[in-house]
């Protein structure tokens, strides 16, 4: 099990950071100048999906869940209020990369399906 979480945050994280990267516009918006942030975007983005995907209601017992499993692929972990606000700011992103990834996974069941039929 251990090993497919990390096969997960690994998957989910690729993802992320190549679309952002393609696609500038979705990027947080930041003030100019000031301390850059320890937690890039990305890795909020994949720490929020996978709590949605997981199923982790409580954001103390995910982020808890994270430190324990998972401190290795994140190697900075925002305290609860950071990252209760982090994602305040960055819910629309994370409704983006939500949907995007049923799309995906639909059309890949989809797919399959259409071939298994054949």
């Amino acid at each position: 099990m251990h090993v497919d979480l990390e096969t997960l945050a690994i998957a989910l994280y690729v993802k992320i950071d190549d679309e952002m990267r393609a696609s500038p516009e979705l990027a947080i918006p930041r003030p100019p100048g000031g301390i850059p942030a320890k937690l890039t975007d990305p890795e909020l983005l994949t720490m929020s999906v996978m709590q949605a995907l997981l199923g982790y209601r409580s954001e103390r017992r995910w982020l808890r869940h994270l430190d324990k499993h998972l401190r290795h692929l994140f190697p900075y972990q925002p305290t609860q209020s950071g990252y209760t606000r982090r994602l305040r700011a960055a819910l629309p992103l994370v409704k983006h990369f939500i949907r995007a990834l049923a799309i995906d996974t639909a059309v890949a069941g989809f797919t399959a399906g259409a071939v298994t039929v054949g």
